[in-house]
C-alpha cells in the first residue's frame, strides 16, 4: 500500500539487543569441557575451591549456557522476524500514523508477542504508556 516504512525504533532496538546477545554468545569460549574438568575438583562439600563457590548446578549451567543462549537468541530473531507491524489497510484521519497490526497475528501493533519479548529484554521503556 505504502512505500516502504521505516523501520519501528522499538522493534529495531529489541533486533539490536538480540543481535547482540548471539554475537557476544558465538564469540564466547564454550564451558562444556572446562565444567567436565572443574567437576573432578568439587570437594566433599560440594564447591570447587577457588575464590568463587562453583556448585555442581552451577557447573551444570556453565556446560551448556552457550548452546542454550544461542538457541534461545536465535529463536528471538526469528520471533521478532515473525511478528512485525504492517499496515492495517483501513481508512484513518491521521495518515501521518496509520492504524497498524502484527503481520504474523494481526493483533493491533505493537502485539502481545512483541510486548512480551519487549519486556522481557528490558525494553519497556520504550513501549508508549498509552498502548
Amino acid at each position: 500500500m505504502n512505500a516502504e516504512k521505516p523501520e519501528d525504533p522499538q522493534r529495531q532496538g529489541l533486533r539490536e539487543r538480540l543481535e547482540a546477545i548471539l554475537i557476544n554468545t558465538e564469540k564466547a569460549t564454550p564451558w562444556h569441557d572446562e565444567a567436565d574438568r572443574l567437576r573432578g575438583l568439587v570437594n566433599h562439600e560440594g564447591y570447587v575451591p577457588i575464590r568463587t563457590r562453583l556448585g555442581i548446578e552451577d557447573l551444570e549451567f556453565l556446560g551448556g549456557a552457550r548452546t542454550e543462549l544461542l538457541r534461545f537468541s536465535e529463536l528471538g530473531l526469528r520471533l521478532l522476524d515473525l511478528h512485525q507491524p504492517r499496515d492495517a489497510g483501513g481508512i484513518t484521519s491521521d495518515t501521518a500514523h496509520p492504524i497498524l497490526r502484527c503481520r504474523s497475528c494481526m493483533w493491533r501493533w505493537p502485539c502481545p508477542t512483541f510486548r512480551a519479548m519487549s519486556e522481557s529484554f528490558g525494553a519497556t521503556r520504550d513501549l508508549p504508556e498509552n498502548v
